[in-house]
């Protein structure tokens, strides 16, 4: 059965602003305010004078495309940007004329806004966001008037510092922290509009929100939808219900329109959506029509699903107290294998559409079937998730929580937790959809000691934490197929210790990233592993001598301690020492360059074929890290900063794409299960 795709919405109407032109100005702080000085009646100037903008975009690669920063990504540079951070920047544009002429509510919807600030119409203030990872909406109906419309976007301000060596308890500003310098990349924060906007029009129907999640059986064959929705009615009286693979028609249904639809869809028999290297990622289009008594479609939404079984079993020989680590797919035990993910430029909101594609293609074409997006950076954008799910890649997204050095705690505070509660709703409504979401994590590396102390390090922190707890429900309620994880690690103990092995303490670990004696040691520390899952581990290597040279130029070797650009942004992956003692007195950038790469190619592929060879008894291995968001000249990426795989990325390939991995030498390991 065939049917025409429904036509378009007759009451609600949407348009995209990252069609117009912008300009960006600059402004010492609060000056925008008052463009006359008080003092001298004289107009104040501009600090920075228009320039043109992209949106989605951030003010800093604005003012590189117009001359006035130097290129961050090169020598100490980044240096030089810093300043950006103590300007205020207004975005502006003119909305078309026939925008306002059209009757009905008019409304911005910002996905993305970083940071904080203002949205002002023909001068008046029509409404403030203070906040990265929320979405914020502007009603702008009482503000429009016919004729040009100018609406400015102010940015008055950015947080102080938030990176790597911090207070998590005290992380209560809701902006990527990564930005503000992180082992892999130096400061450079951040700000512009990094995600869609857009103007909604509608004459009083419309949803308001719609949020669902898939559910399947590979037993039947069959597929549900689960969908809970918010609707203003006006004169809307159904809601139509319509699955298509392309135009074929699966399943269809009509039902009374109410202001608040809770609906649980079935769908007739449906093709699963397969992880890579499993089969194919199928995926399925369901189209909500809200419509009037005459047929006539109000208002449409459309979302690309795919129906998938998840299943949690216990690792072959783990202890009775441990969570299941092997995740059955479709009815198939399956080994999660892939890397942790991390923005693929610091100025994220400058990614395009194609530099998404190549790396993810990159990473599917590895054998990779999990990327864990870390907690200290946001949720991705539509885009990424859209090519996951065309891909077969799994997506373990966290919430913006991360540890910090000083103190892991996540903060308690009654009003700090409502703050993320409000964050994580909208991460789950505007991503739940896709089959490629795996499971939702409270944050990266949130822990205390292991005498119970909220400061030290070694024991993962639980749901009697109030944040994580209140995380947990909330996964529970809105998205109830899908594993939730207090943080990852999630222990019992954060990192596997090769003295401990055997005691049936090592369950999902981080660690190690480095190895600094000879390559035996590392061997036999895998050789002996005994976790049941792996979701950080790593080794460094260089990257390309083309690349550093590149982008180090003059200062490009020596590979040491003394040399500040590679003491800018990679200080703790300068392996000088392990080289000296492996190959004697330095030859050559190109020399150490061999050397650094052969190590990690060669160390990472044993640790991921020690996990892989030893499955069930291990659930998957994800490496720290997958590809480089700044020219680092050493780091534990195995893809650097333009795209090009590292060895480490062919040797984990060969890995990846064998089926169950190789096995060791019998006789070297002490696991419980041998």
């Amino acid at each position: 059965m065939t049917k025409d795709l429904i036509p378009m919405p007759s009451s609600h109407i949407t348009h995209d602003l990252s069609r117009l032109s912008w300009r960006l100005s600059g402004w010492q702080p609060q000056s925008w305010l008052r463009p006359i000085s008080m003092e001298l009646g004289m107009d104040i100037p501009m600090d920075v004078s228009p320039v043109a903008a992209h949106v989605p975009g951030s003010v800093q690669q604005a003012l590189y495309n117009a001359g006035l920063v130097p290129d961050w990504n090169t020598g100490l540079q980044s240096r030089q940007c810093e300043w950006v951070e103590n300007r205020h920047w207004v975005f502006e544009t003119t909305l078309p004329v026939e925008w306002a002429a059209l009757p009905g509510r008019k409304r911005l919807r910002c996905a993305g806004l970083d940071y904080r600030g203002a949205v002002f119409v023909n001068g008046t203030e029509a409404g403030t966001f203070c906040g990265s990872m929320a979405a914020h909406i502007f009603d702008l109906t009482m503000h429009l008037k016919s004729g040009d419309n100018k609406l400015r976007i102010v940015f008055n301000g950015v947080p102080d510092y938030l990176g790597q060596l911090c207070w998590t308890s005290r992380i209560k500003d809701w902006k990527p922290r990564f930005n503000y310098g992180w082992d892999w990349t130096p400061r450079l924060v951040q700000i512009g509009i990094w995600d869609a906007i857009q103007l909604e029009i509608d004459q009083g129907d419309c949803f308001e929100s719609v949020g669902l999640f898939t559910d399947y059986s590979s037993d039947s064959g069959l597929g549900t939808v689960t969908i809970d929705g918010q609707l203003t009615i006006a004169t809307a009286t159904h809601v139509e219900i319509v699955l298509r693979n392309g135009a074929e028609i699966i399943n269809q249904e009509t039902i009374p329109a109410t202001n608040h639809l809770v609906r649980q869809f079935r769908t007739g028999p449906v093709t699963s959506w397969q992880p890579n290297g499993n089969g194919l990622p199928t995926l399925y289009h369901l189209q909500i029509n809200l419509l009037d008594a005459a047929g006539t479609v109000l208002d449409s939404t459309v979302r690309r699903i795919g129906f998938r079984q998840i299943e949690w079993k216990p690792c072959a020989g783990a202890p009775a107290d441990a969570l299941p680590w092997v995740c059955n797919i479709n009815g198939v035990d399956t080994f999660l294998q892939g890397f942790n993910w991390v923005p693929i430029r610091s100025n994220f909101a400058d990614v395009t559409v194609a530099e998404y594609r190549q790396r993810l293609e990159t990473y599917r074409a590895m054998g990779t079937n999990l990327l864990r997006v870390w907690g200290g950076a946001v949720l991705e954008r539509e885009c990424f998730y859209d090519l996951c799910d065309e891909m077969g890649l799994l997506v373990w997204q966290e919430f913006p929580l991360s540890s910090s050095g000083i103190d892991n705690w996540p903060p308690e505070e009654a009003d700090v937790i409502s703050e993320m509660k409000t964050i994580a709703t909208g991460y789950i409504q505007r991503r739940q959809h896709h089959p490629s979401l795996l499971l939702w994590c409270g944050g990266n590396e949130l822990q205390g000691s292991l005498d119970g102390s909220k400061v030290g390090t070694g024991k993962p922190v639980d749901l009697s934490h109030p944040m994580l707890r209140m995380l947990g429900e909330l996964v529970g309620l809105r998205d109830p197929t899908r594993r939730f994880l207090p943080t990852s690690s999630f222990g019992p103990r954060f990192m596997a210790a090769k003295e401990d092995f055997g005691k049936g303490i090592h369950h999902d670990v981080h660690g190690p990233w480095n190895h600094t004696e000879d390559m035996a040691g590392w061997f036999d520390y895998w050789n002996h592993d005994d976790a049941l899952f792996r979701s950080e581990t790593g080794m460094p290597g260089a990257s390309s001598a083309d690349l550093i040279r590149t982008f180090g130029r003059n200062m490009a070797w020596p590979a040491n301690r003394t040399n500040p650009y590679w003491m800018h942004v990679c200080s703790w992956w300068v392996q000088w020492k392990e080289y000296i003692a492996a190959a004697g007195d330095p030859a050559s950038l190109d020399a150490y360059v061999q050397w650094s790469q052969t190590r990690q190619a060669t160390a990472l592929a044993h640790a991921a074929n020690a996990c892989k060879s030893r499955f069930p008894a291990c659930g998957g291995i994800l490496i720290w890290m997958g590809h480089d968001a700044f020219p680092c000249p050493a780091n534990t990426s195995v893809i650097d900063f333009l795209g090009q795989r590292k060895p480490a990325a062919d040797a984990l390939a060969k890995v990846f794409l064998n089926n169950r991995g190789s096995a060791l030498s019998k006789g070297t390991s002490n696991r419980k299960d041998s």
